[in-house]
């Protein structure tokens, strides 16, 4: 068993994050110790007598920046207060940062502590991310109000993966991404429904059939959905030649 995932939060809307970190696997996941959620509201690092934590940005502009001071003190205390003493990865939610992955979500996961910072108005004190930040992800090519969302995606991805938080531990190993390819088609009962019916493979008992039919399958739906995902694999012979036939069908 790993050890406890700790997962601090550093927003101004705290609020946002009840519902998702309280319901479903991510509060199993708590319930478990496996993962710890601490959601702070970093205004109250603020030294302003109005706790106000953004600014005019130098040089003029539109919009308010996010200011240094508190976010700098907040990672600070959440550092010297968390039960691991391994160096925390601080991950800064941007529309400008890293496209994110299924391959960063496995990586994330094998860490013990994650800082997630979530701003709002219109950008990041530049110091914050030189300085102070080890990751800096995006969830997509568009703009939130605030990074809560995303973040919430991304802790989402992640805490699903560490062990013992699915009952069934080879669901995240067989997902769409994690082995370089979209996942197979999936059924379930009834074998017939409104003249629709199951692949008789999957009736068959016959496991070996069962599993390259999913292999096929999983190529399929990959090459049709997602043929840049191909671009990055090498195929084996039998994928190859899976892929090929795949071809012909769909072209006859």
């Amino acid at each position: 068993m790993k050890n406890k995932l700790t997962i601090d939060v550093l927003s101004l809307f705290p609020e946002m994050f009840n519902g998702v970190l309280g319901s479903s696997i991510l509060a199993k996941a708590a319930e478990k110790a496996l993962v710890e959620y601490r959601v702070t509201n970093f205004r109250s690092y603020s030294t302003h007598k109005h706790q106000q934590v953004d600014d005019y940005p130098y040089g003029g502009g539109g919009g308010m920046v996010l200011k240094p001071e508190p976010i700098f003190s907040a990672v600070s205390d959440l550092v010297q207060k968390a039960d691991t003493d391994h160096k925390p990865r601080v991950i800064l939610m941007c529309p400008q940062g890293e496209r994110y992955t299924q391959k960063k979500a496995e990586e994330l996961a094998e860490s013990s502590h994650l800082i997630f910072i979530c701003g709002h108005y219109e950008g990041y004190d530049e110091r914050i991310r030189e300085h102070l930040v080890t990751d800096e992800l995006s969830i997509g090519d568009y703009v939130l109000t605030g990074g809560e969302l995303a973040a919430m995606v991304i802790i989402d991805s992640v805490v699903r993966l560490r062990e013992g938080a699915l009952g069934n531990e080879t669901s995240a190993q067989t997902d769409s991404y994690s082995t370089g390819l979209l996942e197979y088609p999936h059924y379930t009962r009834p074998a017939e429904y409104k003249g629709m019916k199951v692949p008789d493979v999957l009736l068959s008992g016959h496991h070996q059939h069962i599993e390259e039919w999913r292999m096929k399958e999983s190529l399929r739906r990959t090459w049709k959905r997602r043929p840049d995902l191909l671009e990055h694999r090498t195929l084996t012979e039998q994928e190859q030649a899976w892929l090929e036939d795949i071809k012909s069908e769909e072209n006859n």
